[in-house]
């Protein structure tokens, strides 16, 4: 199959989740609304109601019954989505956790937002972050684009045999959900066919083949399937690459684990995650520009870690900046500088890591906040001291 062309639809990040919804027809999708999520059920409830889709549209009381009512879809034998933010998904938790061990291939879409409190309604990664161990693969778009693609490709991640597992689709809150940008939409023909139809390998409602879901698990099997759990998401890094190569005939990308940007002959790096990788790579531009070897890696998917791809990449790097839009109280550092440490620890010639706690609540993050860290770790570079500043927070009060 060739490249598609097609236009662009001016569409934010929440309408262009919304289209992918619209395009995977789930059988069933449970929300409740929660700025800045509900710009995405707002625009597929308005598929439902003009007979665009044929999906069950279950309009609950809290997200905990969103959660609730996705799982037991899920667990009955259909396609099942919902979606959600900050406060949303911490009443989630419960039924989080529950969705990853019962190996339910529900796709959520997830537009980050600030855990209150104090009540914040703005952007930052301090809501998917508190459920990064739930066991949950969690990808994270940069931008509209992204996020309508990744939303696809996770429905085929979270069904694949050897996953089945639930998988968030994150992007940043107003930055992403409320921005609009050129989007291209896929002929509906070859989603449908990219996306097939879905067969659930232990449905409810099999008759034929009982079985019970939730039962007590006590140490006799729990451990097991906790184990079973890790396998499954450690499969992805085998499984995903494999999708992205089928993907590509629609799309003509070649998505990775991480994207690495001007990163050949960097000496210096920033490590970023979301919306905050468009704002660095301009910076990368302009400081190319006056000579300086500078680059950029993107984290794409979170979980699964992936640490082959960050050793490589940073292979040869003297210094680099790791940018966490969320705070970890008493941690030294927030949890991607802490997963990049750890991922270089045995490595021989590792670059010097300094850590930037950024955009807290929704507070920008600028061309001129990405080169004054260029401009920080370029001094770091060359001194033996930096760890006594490790983890440094970038435009805050004293």
């Amino acid at each position: 199959m060739s490249k598609t062309k097609i236009d662009r639809t001016p569409l934010s990040g929440a309408e262009s989740v919304a289209q992918a919804m619209r395009q995977i027809n789930p059988e069933v999708v449970a929300a409740y609304p929660i700025t800045p999520q509900t710009g995405i059920m707002h625009a597929f409830t308005a598929f439902v109601n003009d007979g665009d889709v044929d999906t069950e549209m279950i309009r609950v009381e809290s997200e905990h019954s969103a959660m609730s009512a996705t799982l037991g879809a899920s667990a009955a034998g259909v396609r099942a989505i919902t979606a959600t933010s900050s406060n949303g998904l911490a009443l989630m938790h419960e039924i989080v956790y529950i969705a990853a061990s019962t190996r339910l291939p529900i796709v959520m879409p997830v537009v980050n937002r600030a855990l209150s409190g104090p009540i914040n309604i703005h952007c930052d990664h301090s809501d998917t972050m508190a459920e990064r161990d739930s066991g949950w693969v969690q990808i994270y778009c940069e931008n509209n684009q992204e996020a309508y693609e990744m939303t696809l490709l996770a429905i085929r991640l979270a069904e694949h045999k050897d996953i089945l597992l639930p998988v968030m689709v994150c992007q940043d809150g107003f930055i992403t959900s409320h921005g609009v940008e050129g989007v291209k939409l896929y002929k509906d023909s070859i989603v449908k066919k990219f996306l097939g139809k879905y067969k659930p390998k232990h449905p409810l409602l099999d008759t034929k083949n009982p079985i019970t879901i939730g039962p007590l698990d006590f140490y006799d099997y729990y451990f097991e399937h906790k184990r079973q759990q890790s396998e499954a998401i450690h499969n992805v890094r085998k499984v995903f690459p494999k999708l992205v190569k089928e993907f590509k005939k629609i799309s003509g990308k070649d998505y990775g684990f991480i994207e690495s940007y001007m990163m050949d002959d960097a000496k210096e790096a920033i490590v970023v995650m979301s919306s905050s990788a468009g704002t660095t790579k301009e910076v990368v531009d302009r400081l190319r520009k006056e000579g300086r070897k500078v680059g950029m890696v993107k984290i794409r998917m979170f979980r699964p870690f992936p640490i082959s791809e960050i050793k490589e990449v940073l292979k040869g790097v003297d210094i680099v900046a790791v940018l966490d839009r969320v705070e970890s109280f008493g941690a030294v550092g927030g949890p991607l500088f802490n997963e990049i440490r750890s991922s270089l620890y045995d490595y021989n010639n590792k670059p010097k890591i300094v850590n930037y706690v950024f955009g807290l609540g929704g507070r920008s993050y600028t061309p001129e906040l990405g080169r004054q860290v260029f401009d920080e770790i370029s001094k770091d570079k060359n001194s033996k001291d930096y760890e006594h500043n490790l983890v440094r927070y970038l435009v805050v009060r004293n």
